[in-house]
């Protein structure tokens, strides 16, 4: 919701232009106590790791605004068909990464065969491309649509605990906040959503 302009969430063009407006929406439901905006620990610190200065003010005035909190995890039960659907969903992903790993080396094999001997740089720069392609296909196959963070988990369990709300353009994370029956806002509705009230 911070970083990624390109989702249409009609908070602010900028990363600053939107904490500017969730800091003001969560006074606003402070003061009037109509919402709370929550921000487990573990996501605060991959929120600040994506600024060299963690104590510009419109940071610090957003998580002034936001209640940081963990969620319970000792007293939280997950129930049996979430953790199996998260093992399938696991080994399926497993299967797919190893799948395209094999595919790569192959690639590259086959590649390197045709140029016949290269020199060191010459063979770094050929197998250099297949590596990235290999590290983008291996992503897609593996994390794209999965719970891949602790953190993420936290956000999953907080707002089932508080009986809140997520909202998010991650695609994993939202698949399995559905499994768990956690409330959620569509980014792009939560200012209009905050407006009403």
């Amino acid at each position: 919701m911070f970083f990624n302009m390109e989702a249409g969430f009609a908070l602010g063009k900028t990363t600053n232009d939107v904490m500017k407006t969730i800091t003001q929406f969560a006074l606003e439901g402070k003061s009037k106590q109509s919402h709370t905006f929550f921000m487990p620990p573990r996501i605060v610190d991959e929120f600040l790791s994506f600024f060299d200065d963690a104590k510009q003010d419109s940071i610090q005035k957003l998580l002034a605004a936001v209640v940081v909190q963990s969620p319970e995890i000792h007293t939280d039960s997950i129930p049996a068909h979430i953790l199996y659907t998260m093992v399938e969903d696991i080994r399926q992903r497993s299967l797919r990464g190893l799948r395209v790993g094999e595919e790569e080396i192959e690639k590259a094999g086959k590649s390197l065969m045709e140029k016949g001997t290269l020199d060191r740089i010459s063979f770094q720069k050929t197998i250099g491309e297949y590596v990235r392609g290999y590290r983008d296909r291996y992503r897609q196959a593996t994390r794209v649509g999965f719970l891949d963070s602790v953190a993420d988990l936290d956000v999953i369990m907080l707002a089932k605990e508080v009986n809140g709300a997520i909202v998010s353009s991650d695609e994993g994370l939202l698949k399995w906040a559905r499994l768990f029956g956690v409330k959620e806002v569509v980014p792009q509705a939560l200012a209009t959503r905050l407006h009403q009230g």
